[in-house]
């Protein structure tokens, strides 16, 4: 059985203002660090006139249009003074031979993006961008629209996933909204290396019908539990067919409950590294601690 699902990050995620008030915070905090340990002369950075106009917006009940935009502009002038005192900052310091650490460095440019994406977006009034950061900590993290109930949005990166004897294996995982269905080939060349021959029966949600999997599936000769595509034929091999699909399907609904029980009991439900790499470290110690506590109830 194959299916995907989306691993949530343990880290918030704030609308635009926060956002830029989360980074100006990062940026004063920066210079204050900096400008005392090299013993520098006072800059001011405003930070007080930026809290006090941040915290009068957010204790408002309404926020209107006219104030989301007018705060908006308020935080984009902050960020942009503050990034520029900071880069000054770090220049002036140089001349003496003293560096600042490369996480300062990496944070800079990623700053440099999100100033850029939020100006863009309130010079054409959007919120459409491409490539949206969303997370000064955690920058490859994307917006994920699933339209499901309460959860229009979600944010994490998104995994496919193989169910193999009760087993949960991890096949791709990207923090781009992929298409599923144009990773089940890769899917049953993984299960092939495992274990030294293709599956026998493939079981999917609707989305992995497409023609090429169809056309993959058939030529490897495995029997799918995909809804076949055309007329409805009245014959006893179809109703055969029709039924053997039926209970296969409701065999897929497994899959889901592994998911929520990995979810619920194995720390999927939040992703709590934030180290290169770390989010899918994360997520494959969590599926291999499932799996083995699997085994020893099956031992």
């Amino acid at each position: 059985m194959v299916d995907a699902t989306v691993f949530p990050s343990n880290i918030r995620f704030p609308i635009d203002v926060s956002l830029l008030n989360e980074v100006r915070e990062w940026l004063v905090k920066q210079i204050k660090q900096i400008r005392e340990s090299v013993g520098v002369k006072w800059i001011r950075t405003r930070c007080r006139r930026a809290r006090n106009q941040y915290l009068n917006f957010s204790k408002k009940r309404k926020k209107t249009k006219k104030a989301i935009r007018k705060v908006m502009k308020q935080m984009l002038q902050h960020v942009r003074r503050n990034k520029k005192q900071l880069i000054k900052l770090i220049e002036e310091i140089r001349i003496t031979g003293i560096e600042v650490k490369e996480v300062i460095h990496r944070q800079i440019e990623i700053i440099k993006k999100i100033l850029g994406q939020q100006l863009d977006m309130y010079r054409r009034r959007s919120h459409i961008v491409k490539d949206r950061i969303v997370s000064y900590s955690q920058p490859e993290v994307r917006p994920m629209v699933r339209g499901k109930d309460g959860k229009r949005v979600e944010f994490g990166p998104k995994g496919q996933l193989s169910l193999i004897d009760g087993y949960l294996f991890l096949d791709f995982m990207s923090f781009e909204n992929f298409n599923e269905a144009n990773k089940m080939i890769e899917s049953i060349r993984l299960y092939d290396e495992r274990f030294g021959k293709k599956p026998k029966e493939m079981i999917g949600d609707g989305i992995y019908g497409n023609r090429d999997n169809r056309r993959y599936l058939k030529d490897e000769e495995i029997r799918s539990a995909l809804k076949p595509l055309g007329r409805k034929a009245k014959t006893k091999e179809y109703e055969k067919e029709k039924r053997w699909i039926k209970k296969k399907q409701r065999l897929r609904n497994r899959i889901e409950g592994f998911i929520g029980h990995a979810k619920e009991h194995f720390g999927l439900d939040k992703i709590r590294y934030k180290i290169n790499g770390g989010s899918e470290i994360w997520v494959r110690m969590s599926l291999l601690m499932m799996n083995l506590d699997t085994a020893l109830k099956r031992a």
